[in-house]
């Protein structure tokens, strides 16, 4: 944080002192920071890779005038669910890699996305495999977990897939997990924030997730609940392992390797049960959309369209939770609650979360632009404090019409400047929406290959988002970024805010007004000159949806 500090300028305030001084009086006093990427699919993992980019000091010229880099390093958690745990998996899994070398990869290598998913990598660099080739590996890795005893789903295939996408390892790494993480030395150390992967618990035969189901959380460590359904975490590292009441009977075995780096992040993105509901949206022709409705339901029946995972917490005494009844926990795309943004683990009042930078590529809009519904759906769910909001906080927000009316989605925008307000330990929300700078960036959620100039158009385009075009959409952004990390650090150390602190604050907060009328469609323009000049949600949703289909009834006959 010192480093950051160094570069980015609080006039008249030495921050980089301030930072000195509390460390040395009271540690606790110091700003913790968090990042937050939305899900979205690739729209999310490349506007997340943007963010992250600007924030990551390692990028070059990140820590010139009108940048943000350090702020990655300087924060203590980065959350991310469905496209966004895609981002955090492509990062930490290969060994906490820049965005910049995962864009300077060759054919076959990890973010190379021209082929589809449901083709596979071309061959090349570490991949040589041809298509046959790839859904038999493919096969062969799933039917390998069935074979030790385990159930597997659609998600098992799924979760292959992605792999061969996102990790730079032979094979997409299948003996890669989401534990081993905590063996590097940089996390060791403590240099690099704490990953943390989102999901949605789904109860026994239901098939919508609501707004009150339980949030699910991986980091290195552990794999557990804050919602009082569960409230408690398991050893990720022996998940798999057929716990009762907390602990392991005598006569059952220790299970490493459940906890695949793959089948983690596919967890938190396996939509299947929710995919009815775009092909309905999608304009295909009705054969077609019977067919893929016809498959998924059956898939649903079968309870193919979800994670299968041991459920650690059975028996857990604890809990009388309908969860603790069940052997087997059913697992879901982070987002399908509607809360797109994984905010929840970072609201937690364990944690002492001063300010969250959320990064919001959700499709709220007709044609795939946020609108703030996330923020929303966490405020609310934060209402309910005899159940599902069990002791978090987060600050007020408007309706989604407020936000589209007041354009609260086409700049950042802080939320809960005043703590004031809220009766508990309360984070600063800085909102960053997704928005064109030098690309229409509203990706479908559904797009399964993208070329490299699109892929890095997309980037660049986040990072101009979130530092304002480098500075000169606000040549005090730098210093609004740097007043937002400070804020509630200030206020637990009565220190006088800076008077450019005063003047982001009034410019970026949220005043607190409503206009809840209904908003004209939501189209907005690119802010800078255009890379590209069409729209992106258009034209290809029905191809990929096709695509999906295909793929669809081919990872049905695999799984069933």
């Amino acid at each position: 944080m010192r480093d950051f500090f160094g570069h980015v300028n609080i006039s008249n305030f030495d921050a980089v002192s301030y930072i000195n001084r509390v460390a040395n009086d009271n540690a606790t006093n110091l700003p913790n920071v968090a990042i937050a990427v939305s899900g979205g699919g690739y729209r999310a993992m490349l506007t997340g890779g943007g963010a992250l980019k600007a924030f990551d000091s390692r990028t070059p010229n990140s820590t010139a005038k009108g940048q943000v880099g350090g702020l990655l390093q300087s924060a203590t958690y980065v959350s991310g669910l469905s496209g966004g745990s895609w981002l955090l998996a492509s990062i930490y899994v290969n060994n906490f890699t820049t965005i910049g070398d995962l864009q300077a990869g060759s054919t076959g290598d990890a973010w190379q996305l021209g082929r589809s998913i449901l083709q596979g990598p071309e061959t090349g660099g570490i991949q040589l495999l041809s298509t046959a080739d790839y859904y038999r590996t493919i096969a062969d890795q799933v039917e390998d977990k069935s074979n030790a005893g385990y159930n597997t789903t659609l998600t098992d295939i799924w979760a292959r897939m992605l792999s061969f996408q996102f990790i730079n390892a032979t094979d997409g790494g299948p003996n890669y997990t989401w534990s081993s993480i905590a063996l590097e030395d940089n996390f060791s150390s403590g240099s690099i924030p704490m990953p943390l992967v989102v999901a949605d618990l789904r109860s026994p035969g239901e098939k919508i997730v609501g707004a009150n189901s339980t949030v699910m959380e991986f980091s290195p460590f552990e794999f557990g609940s804050w919602d009082p359904t569960i409230f408690g975490f398991a050893p990720l590292e022996y998940l798999g392992s057929r716990f009762n009441n907390g602990s392991i009977p005598a006569n059952e075995s220790c299970v490493r390797g459940y906890d695949n780096a793959g089948f983690v992040f596919g967890t938190s993105s396996t939509l299947f049960n929710d995919i009815v509901s775009y092909v309905n949206r999608s304009g295909l022709p009705s054969v077609l959309e019977n067919l893929i409705t016809d498959t998924l339901n059956h898939l649903g029946k079968d309870n193919q369209d979800i994670a299968d995972y041991v459920n650690p917490f059975y028996n857990y005494t604890q809990n009388t939770g309908l969860t603790t009844q069940t052997q087997v926990l059913n697992v879901v795309d982070g987002g399908e609650d509607d809360q797109n943004i994984p905010l929840h683990p970072l609201i937690q009042p364990s944690r002492h979360i001063d300010v969250i930078f959320a990064v919001d590529s959700s499709a709220d809009t007709p044609d795939s632009w946020p609108n703030g519904t996330s923020l929303v759906y966490t405020y609310e769910r934060s209402l309910n404090s005899s159940g599902v909001g069990n002791g978090t906080s987060f600050p007020s927000v408007p309706d989604v019409n407020t936000f589209v009316n007041k354009g609260l989605n086409t700049h950042p925008t802080f939320f809960g400047c005043n703590s004031s307000n809220t009766s508990s330990p309360t984070p600063l929300i800085v909102y960053l929406p997704n928005y064109p700078y030098v690309t229409y960036s509203n990706l479908s959620t559904l797009t399964l290959s993208i070329n490299n100039t699109e892929r890095d158009a997309v980037i660049q385009n986040a990072y101009d988002m979130v530092t304002m075009a480098n500075g000169t959409r606000d040549a005090d952004w730098p210093a609004c970024v740097g007043c937002a990390v400070l804020s509630r650090s200030f206020e637990r150390t009565n220190t006088k805010v800076p008077d450019i602190c005063n003047t982001c604050f009034n410019r970026y907060c949220w005043d607190g007004t409503l206009n809840s009328s209904t908003p004209a469609p939501y189209e907005p323009t690119s802010y800078l000159t255009t890379l590209n000049n069409t729209s992106a949600a258009g034209f290809i949703m029905v191809p990929n949806t096709v695509l999906l289909a295909l793929g669809t009834v081919a990872m049905t006959a695999m799984a069933l």
